[in-house]
């Protein structure tokens, strides 16, 4: 067998150059940062979209109604004997209700 070229203490080879560590590092940090900067153009020169706003469109509707709320009557208030009578109904449906449930 040959034996191993390179320190003998620790069976590493050893190089006449420095570590290339050093230079990937600023290669990459270089275009990453080359990266950031076109997205960062792209990004200014791009118009941006008008955000759909449901809020602009509602408050178109409640002007309108605002509007025509001016020239139409106002509702009729509700009668007590009205009350009386949908309340009678309402109670006597949940009586019947629990009835059948019983």
């Amino acid at each position: 067998m040959t034996p191993l070229r390179g320190d003998g203490a620790t069976g590493v080879a050893r190089r006449g150059r420095q570590s290339s560590i050093g230079r990937i590092a600023r290669l990459i940090a270089f275009l990453l940062g080359g990266f950031g900067i076109v997205a960062l153009i792209r990004r200014r020169r791009k118009p941006a979209k008008p955000v759909y706003s449901p809020a602009d469109e509602l408050r178109s509707k409640l002007a309108e109604s605002r509007a025509g709320a001016g020239a139409e009557r106002a509702p009729e208030p509700v009668l007590e004997a009205d009350l009386e009578a949908r309340r009678r109904e309402v109670h006597d449906r949940a009586r019947g209700a629990i009835d059948e449930l019983s």
